[in-house]
């Protein structure tokens, strides 16, 4: 990652994201901040990848706060899960922990403004209706993310589809800076 020594991975679980972004960046440090529960496979996940000497394991929170100092914080999959109050919550305690100069980097879906008769759309409605269901989650729009990050103190900056591989990958990197 151009211009970031050191990337937190919140809700980041047994490190195979931070892992798989450690190894192709060897001048990256990393953190990996989930509960006691989800952090257990870390570490064999970390020294499997040869990234552990790398990569801190901190046992948290995300409703309370999250590690200070980083140049990045991701988020996957995390967002989706939780309604819009939450959510802010959790992202409010990203912006805490954030210099101006950080990034927030979302790995989610972006719903279409407008479902169409198409496979990725049927996915789509059916992980939000999954959401909503089990967890009182949802999937958003842009819009929806855009008034999400503006009552946690962010700016979206851009939507990277992740939809190079296969026209089936239905999710996006959303890039989102902290107010001034």
């Amino acid at each position: 990652m151009i211009g970031c020594s050191q990337i937190v991975d919140v809700g980041g679980g047994n490190g195979t994201l931070i892992a798989t972004i450690l190894a192709t960046a060897p001048s990256l440090r990393g953190i990996i901040f989930d509960l006691r529960a989800g952090v257990t496979a870390a570490p064999r996940q970390l020294v499997a990848a040869g990234c552990a000497d790398r990569c801190e394991v901190i046992e948290g929170d995300f409703f309370q706060s999250v590690p200070s100092g980083a140049d990045a914080y991701i988020l996957k999959s995390i967002i989706h899960d939780w309604n819009d109050d939450r959510s802010t919550a959790i992202l409010r305690n990203c912006r805490t922990a954030m210099s101006t100069a950080s990034r927030l980097l979302l790995v989610e879906r972006v719903m279409p403004m407008q479902m169409r008769a198409e496979q990725v759309h049927q996915r789509m409605a059916m992980m939000d209706m999954h959401m909503l269901g089990l967890l009182g989650g949802q999937e958003r729009t842009e819009s929806e993310y855009r008034k999400l990050f503006a009552a946690s103190g962010f700016t979206l900056s851009r939507i990277v589809p992740l939809s190079t591989v296969s026209e089936s990958v239905d999710t996006s990197i959303i890039e989102a800076t902290p107010f001034e």
